[in-house]
């Protein structure tokens, strides 16, 4: 048991203070453990202070943007003057700090001695901070990621999203390196405060682990915004300019504007932290565990953007309540990936969980699989917003619907329902049954179902 006496000494140690290792440390608490939590930075991580509710925030001022520049066709009269971004990232901050100040107070009223420093394995069951050792009966691994730069020199004008959320000022025009999540997100999102545009990304598609059908909704979209793409070449070499930056892609093709987003992924942050010393094993900086996140060393358990997989705060919470339900002995159930619900906040925005149609016809043989599309056109609520896009559902032919996906705006809301039904194995007449409130999106949904139950209402 801790000694509460030197406070050295804890149940459970908690290496990291982000989504996945906060969550780990309020659950263990709740089981009665004593919890040490070590963090360098802020409480909340890259999460709260750089990534998802930073950029949601000023997704949501791009929003108001659109909304104001096209209100007239709802018959309001408005006109969109210009975006401070300075003003804009104030709006940031402000949500930043209340959250922060809320997880802190969290944090004290809990009892989780918070530790702050720069946190290094050296045992089994110890961590050192700043010179001072502190034991843990259970160790958990949360050191997050960082944003992969591709060896680039980070600078005023070449950055990667940490960097972009604090731009005082909106620049005339912007080249986003990689058409994944992150950088579909500050394409769409400058695209809103009117800068121009331009995304390259390496591979054939943007957003490629999305379905075929939702990845070609969105690429026409961004094409009717003026949102520019190049796709299917790497870049070669990016340069700094008088001007701002340029761009030279593998084919000698050149692209240049004001800025440049790096925004090739997020790799994880274990570099110089004891762990491979101490016999953990790694791969190109992922901490490998088995499928009940425990290490195969002593006690200790890795959770979140350290372990191989989706890089989300959501799947970082559950695997830190996973690991503390797993220390208190209550034996939780393992999520897959595949399971996880996924949200691309672009406009239009992207929800999805389970398999896409390709991964479906993989997993069952392609005539095993059985597919619908709903058109968001014959929803009403969609309509009323000024929105296009898609409900896809995929269903293991005579089985459960194994897959749903979507696209357009504000569809990220139905990703609840749509989690449901994957993880529970729902059938198409499963879900046909459920009454969807009238007018919702949501009932595009029930739609879909029905369609691929065989008995369309609307379709």
């Amino acid at each position: 048991m801790a000694d509460k006496a030197s406070a050295q000494e804890f149940d459970v140690l908690v290496l990291g203070g982000g989504s996945a290792g906060y969550a780990a440390a309020l659950r263990s608490v709740q089981y009665g453990k004593t919890v040490g939590l070590v963090e360098k930075a802020k409480l909340g991580g890259t999460c709260l202070h750089t990534g998802c509710i930073p950029t949601k925030a000023y997704l949501h001022a791009a929003e108001v943007a659109d909304e104001t520049r096209h209100a007239e066709k709802f018959g309001v009269k408005a006109t969109l003057e210009s975006v401070d971004m300075s003003a804009v990232r104030d709006y940031k901050d402000g949500i930043v700090a209340g959250k922060h100040k809320g997880l802190s107070g969290l944090m004290k009223m809990r009892k989780i001695q918070v530790i702050e420093g720069e946190g290094k394995l050296v045992s089994e069951n110890e961590i050192e901070v700043d010179g001072t050792r502190y034991k843990g009966e259970n160790i958990v691994l949360a050191s997050g990621s960082v944003s992969k730069t591709m060896g680039l020199p980070i600078s005023k004008k070449i950055m990667t999203s940490t960097e972009a959320l604090e731009l005082d000022y909106t620049p005339k025009s912007a080249i986003v390196l990689g058409g994944g999540v992150i950088g579909s997100e500050f394409a769409s999102l400058w695209n809103s405060f009117g800068v121009e545009v331009t995304v390259i990304e390496g591979l054939e598609h943007l957003v490629p682990n999305e379905d075929p059908a939702i990845i070609k909704v969105l690429e026409r979209e961004f094409k009717k915004k003026g949102i520019k793409t190049n796709l299917g070449t790497f870049f070669d070499k990016v340069e700094e300019t008088e001007d701002g930056v340029k761009v030279t892609l593998a084919d000698g093709k050149e692209f240049t504007a004001e800025v440049c987003l790096v925004a090739v992924g997020r790799g994880p942050n274990t570099e110089g932290m004891g762990y491979e010393d101490q016999g953990i094993k790694m791969d190109r900086g992922f901490v490998l565990t088995d499928e009940r996140l425990h290490t195969g060393v002593g006690n200790i358990y890795a959770v979140g953007d350290i372990v191989p997989g989706l890089q989300l705060a959501h799947r970082g919470y559950q695997q830190g309540i996973f690991v503390a339900e797993e220390i208190a002995g209550n034996n939780p159930m393992v999520v897959e990936d595949v399971n996880i619900p996924k949200v691309t906040f672009t406009e239009p925005e992207i929800m999805s969980v389970g398999l896409t149609q390709p991964k479906a016809e993989e997993k069952y043989g392609k005539d095993n699989v059985e597919i619908t599309e709903y058109n968001l056109a014959g929803n009403g609520k969609s309509s009323i917003l000024g929105t296009g896009g898609i409900i896809k559902m995929v269903r293991q032919k005579n089985g459960p619907i194994v897959g749903v996906h979507g696209i357009g705006k504000r569809i990220s809301e139905q990703i609840g329902e749509a989690q449901l039904i994957v993880n529970w194995e729902a059938y198409p007449e499963d879900v046909a049954a459920f009454v969807h409130a009238h007018p919702t999106q949501n009932e595009s949904l029930g739609e879909a179902a029905m369609a691929l139950f065989g008995h369309p209402l609307h379709g």
